[in-house]
């Protein structure tokens, strides 16, 4: 009798164990299965800024173009033009990814400035649904960016030599601007110090052209560069207001003469600044103190490759995900300029690649930080390069997508 209830005892113990066991197992499969489900599931999407106008004049685009990525191959499919506006050349998207935002660069928008357009994004089917338009403060807008918490748009008016700050409301739309700043004086030569030798690159120091407006990774300043005047300039922000540091404007960081500041980019660890000069096709590393948002200098490297003699436009600058490598985009020479970085910020030069393509402007990593896009303006293309996630190389994946005049891409998902 006792040995019956012993055995009966193991034997109801082993089944639960096993029972126990099963339901793991199939409760991770389960698991496991959802999350492939939600993979596939998950759509990212990509919109397209473009400059629209006559075809034949570099400005060949309709507004703003979505489409579908395959996250396996990168191709760009299921092509839909969204929205149609002025000249969209620069876009952004909402913290939220309900709203979409685009510059207009014109300079006729009431008058002499351009504007700011809003839309919502409806998330199954990537339409976008205008939501208002404003006043940018200023003539041909052609940069725009998001604080972290989504309260307000920061918009550089490079015609204008103005940036604003225009608050975000609740519903997504845009209010009339709390703040306008003018740059004024002091003008960089016409011909950069630092540009290579035989270079004609000529642009932009005929007045002050406000080229770029962004957060620090804290929202705590707001930095602006002024091509024209080839400084980097430092706003606190106050959220309260929406009003921009001091009008003095005392913080600023100067570039050789000429130089021409254009974009910039801060590293993950929001430590280091990298600031790329169109005119001449150089990048510089700074060290960003986030306690004041002042600037030091630290390294200047060519985005061209060594011994390049001629003209080029340096245009983008890029920090993959992962902070282990740097792209620099150039125009006229068409190329991308790869570089690892070091652990204490240095740049290193590593490769170049050709976009396939004519006058690359914006370049985007996509999501998952796999897939490199190159916006080429003047051969009404976009071309995808896989990247090599161990060594930072760019491989062309044979991928053109047609698409009038692209200026931007940014993506949803």
């Amino acid at each position: 009798m006792a040995d019956g209830v012993i055995r009966q005892g193991v034997s109801r113990r082993r089944f639960l164990k096993s029972a126990a066991a099963t339901a793991f197992v199939q409760s991770a499969l389960g698991s496991g299965q959802d999350a492939s489900r939600r993979m596939k599931m998950r759509k990212i999407r990509a919109y397209v800024g473009t400059y629209t106008g006559a075809v034949g004049a570099a400005s060949n685009g309709e507004g703003i173009y979505s489409f579908e990525v395959n996250e396996s191959t990168g191709e760009l499919i299921s092509r839909k033009l969204a929205a149609k506006t002025p000249d969209p050349s620069w876009i952004a998207i909402h913290p939220s990814k309900k709203y979409l935002y685009a510059v207009n660069e014109v300079s006729d928008y009431n008058g002499n400035s351009g504007s700011v357009s809003a839309f919502a994004i409806d998330k199954a089917s990537g339409d976008l649904s205008a939501l208002n338009v404003v006043s940018s403060e200023g003539a041909g807008p052609c940069y725009l960016s998001i604080d972290a918490s989504g309260s307000f748009a920061f918009v550089a008016n490079y015609g204008g030599g103005t940036i604003a700050v225009l608050p975000i409301r609740d519903d997504g739309s845009l209010g009339a601007a709390t703040d306008v700043h003018r740059d004024s004086e002091h003008l960089g030569r016409t011909q950069a110090v630092d540009a290579p030798t035989g270079s004609y690159a000529v642009s932009g120091h005929d007045a002050p052209h406000a080229h770029m407006i962004a957060p620090d990774p804290q929202s705590k300043f707001v930095l602006e560069t002024d091509l024209g005047q080839d400084r980097i300039y430092t706003y606190r922000l106050d959220r309260g207001t929406g009003k921009l540091g001091s009008a003095d404007r005392a913080t600023f960081a100067s570039l050789p003469s000429g130089d021409g500041p254009r974009h910039f980019v801060f590293h993950p660890n929001g430590h280091w600044l990298y600031a790329i000069q169109e005119e001449a096709s150089n990048i510089v590393l700074f060290s960003y103190d986030a306690a004041n948002g002042s600037l030091a200098p630290r390294q200047t490297i060519s985005a061209l490759p060594r011994g390049f003699s001629g003209t080029s436009f340096a245009s983008e600058i890029l920090v993959s995900p992962d902070g282990r490598f740097l792209y620099a985009a150039n125009r006229l020479h068409d190329s991308i300029a790869d570089f690892s970085i070091g652990a204490d910020g240095t740049l290193r030069p590593i490769g170049e690649t050709s976009t396939m393509g004519d006058y690359p402007g914006q370049c985007r990593i996509d999501p998952s930080g796999n897939f490199l896009y190159a916006c080429n303006r003047r051969s009404d293309s976009i071309t995808c390069f896989r990247i090599r996630r161990d060594t930072g190389l760019l491989a062309f994946t044979g991928q053109y997508t047609a698409v009038g005049s692209p200026a931007s891409i940014t993506f949803v998902g």
